[in-house]
């Protein structure tokens, strides 16, 4: 029974932590609520609940072990996956950011200046306050004082001369934000507003609104329609004026990128290029890894310390910097590599504006910093080979290839196979590499959208999204889903091939 309570029983103390830590992730909620991130707020909410429920009682306490990798898994990769997918079937862009009522405030502040009532002003200090002077022929008008601090519609009387020593245009800046918010009324019931830095002038409000949600012009009576299915509103004749809202739209997005052979072109360019680009990466860094690990092991070897700090190197160097030494060296004016094949075989090689080039440069660079990685993998793993196999091979006089070939091989394969499962995946969405290196460059000519000849698919989505001048969030979402679904496909034929090959051995 004692035992039973203990088990069951609350520590004060624990509750305590507990009842703090889910009021702050609700203050948390209610943060991201005001904020306007209310699915992001439901979600902590529900992590909340989770946190308080798992670690408030006992009865939960195997799952406090994994709620939180759950939890993360849920905020930072299923969310966001999630939210990608759905970007994918809307309009978002750098066009249509904001929502249908803040497009709307948009239309209905702009306005219209009337150049022939424009006037130049001067501010006045009277004690606390100031007064507009606005000029008109040798005298003016002067206001009633203010003292900027809210809106204000002052009346103006007719003076003969200007006022004396008025502020200093510098002065008059800082008041910019207080000008804004007045409205002068001339003895002729003529209302002026702040037009510019100089000046005062008639200002008229652009559009009004109706009760069918149509915008009129006060000035040519021509009309703005909201159009929900393309998130803009139109003029009479259908054009659509900036800015935007965001909407639904479908599959839109993935029937443009079906359809406009600007779009899928290179596309399929760019998704052939990065499964080969992959495929090499992880051959040549494991051919290269396992190469040196073999030769680093040769028990005649002297100096084998000091070969694996130098050949370890590339790898405890961050790879950006790694990167952007490469970018110089390969420079093709002024890089040590061209100087060196210009004095050996007098070619100066365009690696940044020929495609093929640009492609290999990669492949060499991505090749010399991953190496490294491999080769640790396969010093560990030969290790593991029992040197008894070895030994009979060569009592039976089977040549070093065929050793190696026949019974190295085959037994450091499938401790690596998920090792370069992984590797294949990340060069797969390698894009800092190619970012930092190429760009993507060169581009490839006849596309709508920016794709160059080095660019995987990670880099051409990136591209699209953050450096093209439309930011197209919502194509670059869909061809994301679309690299989500390719990815997924080539994990699970990965997957399926580990298990028929651990199958076989299982049979052997």
């Amino acid at each position: 029974m004692e035992a039973s309570r203990s088990q069951n029983g609350h520590n004060p103390l624990q509750i305590a932590v507990v009842a703090a830590l889910s009021l702050i992730l609700l203050y948390g909620v209610f943060a991201l609520y005001l904020a306007g991130q209310a699915v992001i707020a439901v979600i902590v909410l529900a992590i909340t609940i989770g946190f308080a429920i798992i670690f408030g009682s006992n009865r939960f306490y195997a799952q406090r072990f994994i709620f939180p990798g759950i939890a993360a898994i849920i905020l930072f990769i299923a969310f966001p996956v999630a939210y990608t997918v759905y970007i994918g079937f809307t309009n978002y862009s750098s066009f249509n950011l904001l929502s249908f009522e803040r497009v709307t405030e948009v239309h209905l502040s702009k306005k219209v200046i009337d150049e022939e009532s424009q006037r130049p002003f001067s501010l006045v200090q009277d004690g606390d306050s100031y007064q507009i002077f606005i000029k008109e022929g040798e005298g003016g008008y002067l206001s009633e004082p203010t003292d900027f601090n809210a809106p204000a519609k002052l009346s103006a009387a007719t003076v003969s001369e200007a006022p004396e020593n008025p502020l200093k245009m510098g002065e008059v800046v800082k008041l910019r934000g207080g000008l804004g918010q007045v409205e002068v009324v001339l003895p002729d019931e003529t209302a002026l507003r702040n037009s510019g830095l100089r000046s005062f002038a008639s200002v008229q409000q652009e559009y009004t609104q109706t009760e069918d949600g149509t915008l009129v012009s006060n000035l040519d009576g021509s009309t703005l329609t909201p159009d929900q299915s393309q998130g803009f509103y139109v003029t009479e004749t259908g054009e659509a004026v900036a800015p935007g809202w965001r909407v639904n739209i479908g599959l839109d997005n993935f029937r443009r990128i079906a359809n406009s052979k600007g779009i899928r072109a290179p596309m399929v360019s760019i998704f052939v290029w990065t499964v080969v680009f992959a495929t090499l990466s992880v051959g040549l860094t494991f051919a290269v890894g396992l190469a040196l690990a073999m030769v680093l092991q040769w028990p005649h070897l002297r100096g084998k310390t000091a070969y694996r700090i130098l050949l370890i190197l590339p790898y405890a160097v961050p790879a950006f910097i790694s990167i952007l030494v490469f970018r110089g060296l390969f420079n093709q004016n002024f890089g040590e590599i061209n100087m060196i094949l210009e004095g050996l075989f007098g070619i100066r090689p365009n690696w940044f504006t020929d495609g093929g080039l640009a492609r290999l440069m990669l492949v060499i660079v991505n090749t010399w910093l991953g190496y490294p990685y491999m080769m640790l993998l396969a010093m560990g793993f030969l290790q593991s080979v029992p040197a008894d196999h070895h030994k009979a091979a060569a009592l039976e006089g089977a040549p070093a290839w065929t050793v190696f070939r026949k019974i190295t091989l085959p037994q450091i394969i499938p401790p690596f196979l998920p090792l370069l499962i992984a590797s294949f995946a990340f060069n797969f969405n390698n894009i800092v590499l190619v970012l930092l290196l190429t760009r993507g460059l060169p581009d490839i000519p006849g596309t709508i959208i920016p794709a160059g000849e080095t660019d995987i698919l990670g880099s051409f989505t990136f591209r699209m999204a953050f450096m093209d001048s439309g930011q197209q969030f919502g194509l670059a979402g869909a061809i994301t889903f679309l690299i989500f679904l390719v990815v997924a496909a080539l994990a699970y034929a990965n997957f399926v091939a580990m298990r028929r090959q651990a199958s076989k051995r299982a049979a052997q």
